[in-house]
């Protein structure tokens, strides 16, 4: 088994032509809501901190891109509707047969800065 990645090139680097695509949408989608969000590798996988903090992941698998921490109940809290998209525990998969929901990945971090926001004022 090979090693975890070190830095978000290698990880990037291990990525086929199918998956490298789907998940430089994702990636230009975080960054475009927070674009001082620094990428990180944590978990094996690509990391966005804000601030410090952990703001969210987000990882290329064999049919699908996930974003993490997003849950059910966190769309739900949010009023971000996630029907459409098959989610587990702290995960929304984007299946690598469609295009990739900009749209609602913005929306999504866009919640979950506000919510890093509120903790930080805490």
């Amino acid at each position: 088994m090979p090693a975890k990645p070190a830095t978000v090139a290698q990880y990037v680097a291990r990525l086929n032509a199918r998956q490298r695509p789907a998940l430089d949408t994702l990636r230009k989608a975080i960054k475009t809501v927070a674009p001082k969000a620094e990428e990180t590798i944590s978990y094996g996988i690509l990391g966005f901190k804000l601030d410090g903090k952990g703001l969210v992941w987000c990882a290329a698998w064999k049919a699908h891109c996930s974003l993490y921490p997003i849950s059910p109940t966190f769309g739900e809290t949010h009023a971000i509707d996630l029907s459409r998209y098959e989610t587990a525990k702290g995960t929304i998969k984007f299946p690598l047969s469609k295009p990739v929901p900009t749209t609602l990945v913005k929306r999504l971090v866009k919640a979950r800065v506000a919510e890093l926001k509120t903790e930080l004022l805490s």
